[in-house]
């Protein structure tokens, strides 16, 4: 069964000068935001001394991935100023964080948010464009980075968002902000959100603790076109009703075009245009969703975030509450709740946060394969050519031959911790760990 590219992103991607998915990887997970670069061959056997074209230290810490567009790799990054043991204490202290919640957590004295360009050739750092210096920033996950959204490109743009610590758009050619907004948000637990491009909006999902909206801004002028909160939720506080997911585009089998934000236990369809809803889905107590949903046959699968994590199949041709009568099925057996699902001929595959790799039928939710490969998961896998690729904490990438078996083709180790999910360009995977950035051809 192929999977089909909805229209409406076809259209986005139309409006942009990245038109071969070979040549580019303009979002998250790729020019149909799913992770999929079938018409590229890379290598299936790599290591720190075997494939590695270059690679590249950056500066900072960061899990967003990196972005590819005529001949630039662009990554964000943030160089923080670590504070002692005792001054961490103390910045917990001063945020109000009860002691319980110190060993989860991680904070800065102060961060610099910068957008780094490398040569796609030679893996050379060409130039580092300074965003944003914050003072006292918000405590984060242990497992997060303050610069952990990935940014989004059209043909004269790369849109950095941050969170609460600000929204930039910079010129390709002359690295120039050319504008920036900020909009606050208690995240909880740091930034997680990608921005999304669709026609001339750049989207954003602005799940917060004391509030949850979805916003659509002009990617121009980056002035506010609409926002519309959330629907109401059923949660004792608000650190379960936040979310860190990302949207896609996609037109129905009836011609609508719908936006898809993924939240804390609601899925919604809304109207591109007006950020009018159009349906919506509840799939329980589910918060802090991390995974980006995906289409096919008009059908969206996703995640249900942490908790217990379950995998839902939703028809799209509804109208309003469709709880009750658009569930396709429901998996609720080895689920992640960070790393995005990836669709493929008519199978759906994922990997659980703890390293246990399953393949379910997109038609009943039945389960296909399921093989423990090992480590922890934060990384969205990727299928190019005829295999899949998942890139661990660890820094193993596990490559499997997709298929209603499970054939473990190789094993791969780097150095250094995977959570950024990879690019694929020009026969080449493009995979950045927490210490540096590689071109594997």
């Amino acid at each position: 069964m192929p999977v089909r590219l909805p229209f409406i992103a076809v259209l986005c991607l139309l409006t942009q000068s990245t038109l071969s998915a070979a040549d580019s990887w303009p979002q998250f997970r790729g020019p149909g935001g799913d992770g999929i670069a079938q018409d590229q061959t890379i290598p299936t056997e790599f290591s720190e001394s075997e494939g590695v074209t270059w690679k590249t230290e950056l500066p900072g810490l960061a899990w967003s991935s990196p972005v590819v567009s005529n001949g630039t790799i662009w990554v964000t990054t943030a160089i923080e100023r670590v504070p002692t043991a005792e001054e961490k204490v103390e910045l917990f202290k001063k945020s109000g964080i009860e002691e319980r919640k110190f060993k989860q957590l991680s904070i800065a004295k102060s961060i610099d948010l910068k957008l780094i360009a490398v040569s796609l050739k030679s893996g050379s750092i060409q130039k580092t464009i300074d965003l944003t210096s914050i003072d006292s920033p918000d405590a984060i996950h242990s497992l997060n980075s303050y610069a952990s959204p990935t940014p989004v490109m059209d043909d004269k743009h790369i849109y950095c968002h941050f969170g609460t610590y600000g929204t930039y758009c910079v010129d390709l050619a002359s690295g120039k902000v050319v504008w920036q907004r900020r909009l606050p948000l208690v995240h909880s637990v740091g930034p997680g959100s990608s921005p999304y491009l669709l026609k001339n909006m750049l989207i954003l999902i602005q799940d917060g603790v004391e509030r949850q909206y979805v916003t659509a801004l002009n990617k121009s002028t980056g002035e506010t076109l609409w926002e519309v909160d959330r629907p109401e939720m059923d949660a004792p506080t608000g650190d379960q009703k936040k979310a860190y997911s990302t949207p896609i585009a996609i037109t129905d089998q009836t011609g609508r075009e719908q936006l898809i934000c993924m939240a804390s236990q609601w899925m919604v369809s809304y109207s591109p245009e007006t950020g009018k809803e159009i349906w919506k889905v509840y799939h329980g107590k589910g918060f802090s969703v991390v995974p980006r949903p995906v289409f096919a046959d008009d059908i969206v699968y996703f995640s249900t975030g942490f908790g217990k994590p379950e995998l839902w199949a939703v028809k799209v041709d509804g109208s309003g509450d469709v709880t009750d009568t658009h569930v396709a099925w429901t998996v609720k057996q080895g689920i992640p709740a960070k790393p995005s699902p990836l669709i493929h001929e008519g199978l759906i595959y994922v990997i659980s946060d703890n390293g246990v790799a399953s393949s379910f039928d997109t038609k009943t939710g039945d389960s296909v394969w399921k093989e423990r490969i090992g480590g922890a998961y934060s990384a969205s896998p990727v299928l190019a050519g005829n295999n899949l690729y998942f890139g661990s904490h660890e820094g193993k990438v596990t490559v499997i031959h997709p298929g209603v078996e499970p054939t473990i083709v190789a094993e791969n180790q780097l150095d250094g911790k995977i959570m950024a999910s990879p690019a694929i360009v020009n026969d080449s995977i493009i995979l950045r760990t927490d210490k540096a950035l590689y071109r594997i051809d």
